[in-house]
């Protein structure tokens, strides 16, 4: 039975899960319904300015060291880069719509494979192009993201997001770190107005 989290709850993932070595992060979203034609919500966004119907959410992971760096290129995992150094973080590929039910984007998870040096994973998803199609986390509805046992297929931890994110351009949904021998996850939800992920990511140079 899946833990259902509120902003900032935290729980230990591996404890009393010894066997717990894969896991599969599923994030998703829904586009806001956009009104017909002329209606309020089109003159809202001046015409053809970005409909919920057309935001493009991408998923990231960065994944940081001790303290709390991201010391190379190669562990920010997104859609142009879907693998991390060690091979133990892999992206399913880009979801261009959010549309239908379920997972938009899913990141697998190797826990055993993590470099030694790798200390949190940090999820993180924003909207493609946003500064320039005028597009916020106010057009999207229902963010969710969740943790499966890939052996047992269990769903370990739920955690929707319900804050209001309008003008917000990227959110940080939540984060996986290390406590000693243990992993935990963290409820994170804090939206930024960062407008792409390398300006999440140089936050952490």
């Amino acid at each position: 039975m899946a833990i259902n989290l509120v902003k900032g709850q935290k729980i230990d993932l591996t404890k009393g899960r010894s066997s717990l070595s894969s896991i599969m992060v599923g994030l998703g979203w829904d586009p806001v319904a956009a009104k017909k034609s002329g209606g309020f919500l089109s003159g809202l966004l001046g015409g053809g300015g970005g409909g919920g119907s057309d935001v493009d959410c991408d998923a990231s992971v960065i994944m940081l060291d001790e303290n709390g760096k991201l010391n190379s290129k190669e562990n920010l995992i997104y859609f142009g880069n879907k693998k991390s150094k060690d091979g133990s973080v892999v992206h399913s590929g880009d979801n261009l719509t959010g549309a239908g039910e379920g997972d938009d984007e899913t990141i697998q998870i190797d826990l055993k494979r993590i470099s030694p040096s790798i200390h949190r994973l940090v999820f993180v998803v924003n909207i493609y192009n946003a500064k320039q199609k005028k597009q916020d986390f106010g057009m999207i509805q229902n963010a969710f993201i969740r943790l499966v046992d890939n052996q047992s297929r269990e769903e370990l931890v739920h955690y929707n997001l319900t804050d209001n994110y309008s003008g917000k351009m990227s959110l940080l949904l939540g984060e996986i770190y290390r406590q000693g021998s243990e992993w935990k996850f963290s409820a994170v939800g804090e939206g930024t107005i960062d407008p792409d992920i390398g300006s999440i990511a140089n936050k952490y140079a």
